[in-house]
């Protein structure tokens, strides 16, 4: 069965549900369309019962952050705080799935596009993939747990590197990090994912659901604290005037 709208594609494979992001024209680009589809395809496969979830990209990129052709909102900060909790409402679902969630990345991931991978259970990235925390640059602060789940990829002191300076790192380089899980020539990302999302998927449920809830406990028992703070700070990045006008290399498309 296949679902498609205009910013998401969903596919159940067997016990694979597939989800494609799917505004290729925009590199993926974020819109509130997209969280709302992302959100709404994680949410069908938990209900379907799919044992696993491959996430990927359309097109030349994974997700290269929010888009900045888009018209800036003009909203509250009650509504800015509601728009910024429904991305990080991902992170939320992609936690609670109760199977393995891979992440297939190509391309640019950017900003929120970055959030989205590092949220996956797994992440397998071509080794030319372009990783990256654009926001401090433009006047932006992350959201989707990135302030707790970054440093326990890759430790406290290249976490502050990474984000204060917001320079990229391919996907060969994420490897060494362990930024990923694992790394792939161009082009064999999404075949790779599936060919583990189907490994993962033979695995007995409930003990692939219980080794996932014992690793993520062991580093989410804050999780919800360090992502209230951080819809905190976006809010108060979003009303200093600080908001820079995109560079290219962010808007990209």
């Amino acid at each position: 069965m296949s679902v498609e709208t205009a910013a998401v594609e969903y596919v159940r494979d067997g016990n694979v549900a597939r989800i494609h992001l799917n505004r290729p024209h925009r590199l993926n680009a974020v819109t509130p369309a997209l969280t709302e589809g992302l959100s709404a395809a994680l949410a069908r496969a938990a209900r379907e019962g799919a044992r696993v979830v491959v996430l990927a990209g359309r097109g030349r990129a994974f997700c290269a952050g929010h888009d900045l052709k888009e018209p800036e909102p003009v909203e509250t900060p009650a509504q800015t705080r509601a728009r910024l909790e429904e991305i990080q409402d991902v992170t939320r679902l992609v936690r609670r799935f109760p199977g393995a969630v891979v992440a297939a990345v190509h391309g640019y991931a950017l900003g929120a596009g970055c959030e989205f991978a590092l949220a996956c259970d797994v992440v397998v990235a071509s080794e030319d993939a372009q990783f990256g925390f654009p926001e401090v640059g433009v006047g932006l602060s992350v959201t989707g747990g990135v302030s707790k789940l970054l440093p326990a990829l890759v430790g406290w002191a290249k976490a502050k590197e990474l984000l204060l300076l917001g320079d990229r790192v391919t996907g060969a380089e994420a490897g060494r990090l362990g930024l990923v899980a694992r790394v792939v020539v161009p082009g064999e990302h999404e075949t790779a994912a599936l060919e583990l999302a189907r490994r993962l998927a033979e695995r007995p449920p409930l003990a692939l659901s219980l080794a996932k809830q014992v690793l993520d406990h062991g580093i989410d028992a804050t999780l919800e604290d360090a992502m209230v703070r951080e819809v905190d700070h976006a809010i108060l990045t979003s009303l200093s005037g600080e908001s820079a006008a995109p560079t290219e290399a962010f808007n990209r498309g």
